[in-house]
Formats: structure tokens, sequence, C-alpha cells
């Protein structure tokens, strides 16, 4: 009865624990498990303690199992116990449970072979977290490891990512561990996920708009040289173009928010590179168009205008090929969606940018500074026709790619 009892209440999640007492002598100091054995305990009955999870750790790992994360569970809890939790928390549809005496007959070759099946580790020792976080990685799979004791501190050092809590971790696991959540909240390891994925999308945005835009410049110098054509842009130029588009345009990205759909995608693979065979494709053709805009433009106002208003419309045609090209990398979606609004900061680096060029345009310093010129309304409409022929290339060929993928 009692046992079956005791089932019952560790298959519904609670931990059970068994209460008796024994006499013993005012002379006995010391309590064995001889002692009792030999005079055996008087059963009182069962204390059934519930610890249930909390709602956002259920829609953590909801979220989490969307995003392609496996969270297992490791626990000294019995098997009846720890699967009921498992259960609870939306671990796996259908939850497969090990003991850590099962994983302690395996040798790690065996381990490795099937830790992958299992979702819940009950009875276990810090031996065997150990040993489980050692067989994941052995499968080519990128661990995280929670834990607050001193005995989560081998596994904690061993995983690629050892979390530690920050309230109730002990001071070992602390150290042990690669992060620590300062609230002991399961659901900020979702957060940091969501934020770590928005940060890569946009350092892997700043590369791919940064590296087409900078060998645009190189390409006009190159072109230039073997060319034997006046050079369109004076070495101030250069430097102007670069520091003001770091300071403005491509600060935007910061703020730049999560994409869509961030938490469904699946993990990406260790072996994955920052920029595909198309990116490098874009980067290529982006910067030819660039560079190719701003010679002929140079080349077609020298002969007309002079040097200065056609090297100045030359920095303007690369600058608001940036802007244009701005539109077009700072989202998957198509420029003109909604997204196209959902970073504020970009229109004010924009605007920045521009306010900056009318300076750099029009005041009379700036122009003994950098060889530059006022221009005309019409040149500001072939700037802006340069710098819309960067767009539609690029959209152009962002639809294509949709509707590839979508095939």
């Amino acid at each position: 009865y009692w046992s079956d009892l005791a089932a019952k209440f560790a298959q519904s999640g609670k931990r059970v624990i068994a209460v008796g007492y024994a006499d013993v002598a005012d002379d006995v100091n010391e309590v064995t498990h001889e002692s009792l054995k030999a005079s055996g305990i008087t059963f009182l009955g069962l204390a059934a303690i519930i610890d249930p999870p909390r709602p956002e750790v259920i829609d953590a790992i909801k979220d989490m199992r969307q995003a392609g994360i496996h969270v297992k569970m490791i626990t000294g809890d019995s098997p009846d116990t720890a699967k009921a939790i498992g259960q609870q928390l939306g671990l796996a549809n259908n939850i497969q449970t090990i003991t850590g005496s099962e994983v302690e007959a395996m040798t790690d070759d065996m381990l490795a072979s099937v830790v992958t099946k299992y979702d819940v580790f009950a009875r276990t020792t810090p031996q065997d977290k150990l040993r489980i976080v050692a067989a994941y990685q052995a499968n080519g799979l990128v661990t995280a490891m929670t834990g607050d004791g001193v005995n989560d501190a081998p596994a904690l050092k061993r995983a690629d990512i050892g979390v530690a809590m920050g309230v109730k971790g002990t001071d070992v696991a602390k150290d042990s561990a690669d992060m620590v959540l300062a609230n002991d909240d399961f659901s900020t390891i979702k957060t940091a996920i969501a934020q770590g994925r928005r940060l890569y999308d946009n350092i892997r945005k700043t590369i791919l708009y940064l590296l087409p835009t900078s060998f645009a410049e190189g390409l006009i110098v190159v072109f230039s040289i073997l060319l034997q054509q006046p050079m369109p842009l004076t070495a101030t130029q250069l430097l102007w173009i670069n520091m003001v588009s770091a300071l403005t345009l491509q600060l935007a990205f910061i703020f730049e928010p999560a994409e869509p759909g961030l938490m469904s995608r699946p993990p990406r693979k260790t072996s994955d590179k920052l920029m595909s065979r198309y990116d490098v494709f874009q980067m290529v053709y982006v910067s030819v168009i660039i560079a190719a805009v701003a010679l002929a433009v140079f080349e077609y106002l020298d002969s007309m205008t002079g040097f200065a208003v056609a090297s100045t419309m030359a920095v303007n045609v690369i600058i608001f090929g940036k802007i244009f090209y701005l539109f077009n990398i700072r989202t998957a979606a198509p420029a003109l969606s909604r997204s196209f609004w959902t970073n504020p900061m970009a229109f004010g680096a924009i605007g920045a940018m521009i306010f900056l060029q009318i300076i750099f345009t029009y005041v009379p310093f700036m122009q003994g500074v950098f060889s530059t010129s006022d221009l005309s309304w019409q040149h500001w409409v072939i700037i802006l026709i340069t710098g819309l022929i960067v767009l539609v290339v690029t959209e152009l060929d962002k639809y294509r790619r949709m509707l590839r993928s979508k095939a």
C-alpha cells in the first residue's frame, strides 16, 4: 500500500519522503545505520512535497523547443517524479527517462550513442552529470548546463556554456560558469538566446553593409589607376566618407530590432560560415555598381563643370549609394514593408548623414578643406537616381531569392 502510494505521489510530480522514528537510550550519542537496522524504525507516514514549475518556465521551454533547442533535465529525484515534472514542463511530447545507475553501466561511447534519446536523467550523481554533458558534446552539439551547487561545478566547467544561479548559486558554481543569472529565472536564458541571435544578425548585417561600400571606394581608385585617369576622390574625401558614415549610418545597426520569426529558426551550425556564397556575390555586384556609377558621373561632369563639382558629385553618389543600400541590408523583408519603420534610429542616422553632406558640399570652409563645390538641384536629382539604382537592383535580387526559397 505504502509503495503504491509513494509511486502515486511521485507520478504526480511530488517528492516523497518517508517519515519514522526510533527510540534510543539516553547514553547513545550517535545513531548509525547499523543501530537503526538492528532496532528498526517505527514508520509514521509519507510526506509529499510539490514545487510546481512556474508558468514562465513552461513558456520559455516551449519557445526554446520552437527555436530548435532541446532542454533536458538532470536531477536527483526519482524517475517517476522527474518524468512527471518533465511532462509538466513540456520537455518533449513523449518523455524518455534514464537513471544514473543505468548511465554508470554504460561506456562513454555507448552513452554518446543513446544520450540524445532521453529527456530526463534521474537519480544522478555529479559524475553522471559530467559524463552526460560530455556525451552531448561528443555528438557535435553545443551544450549549455545550468546549476547552483558545488556538485554542479564540474559539469558547468565542462559545458560549452555553463550557467550558474546568481541568487541561490554557490561561489564555486559561479566561478565555474561562463554566465550567471542575476535573477535565477530560467526564462532569462530564452531572452539571452533571442538577444544573441539578434546581435549575431546585426553584426553580420554591419559587415555585409560595410565591406561593399568600402570595396567601392577601392575600386574607384584601382579603375582610375588602370585607366590612367584623374583620381575622382582626394585623400581627404576618402577619409570623410569613411569617418562620417562610420559615425552615422553604421551605428544604425546597433538599434536594429530582431527579425520576425527569430526564435523559430533552427540553431545555426557551428560549421556555418559568417557569409555565404550569395553574400560574397552581393558584396561584389554592389561594390561594382557604386564604383561604376560614381566613375561614370565623374567622367561625365569633369569635362563639363570641372574637377571640384565632379569630385563632389562622386562623393555624394557614394554616400547616397550607402544610404539606399542601408534600406536593403537592414532587413530580410522587402525594404518597402512594415520593417521599413521598425528602426527609428536608422532615419536619425540618415538625417544626420544628409545634414553633414550639405555642410560638406556648401560651407566654404569645408570646400577649402575637402576640395568640394556647390551643386545645383539637377545634380541632386542625379545623385538620388544613382542611389535608387542600388536599391532597386538589390531589392530585385532579394525578391528573387525570396521566390527561390519558397519554391
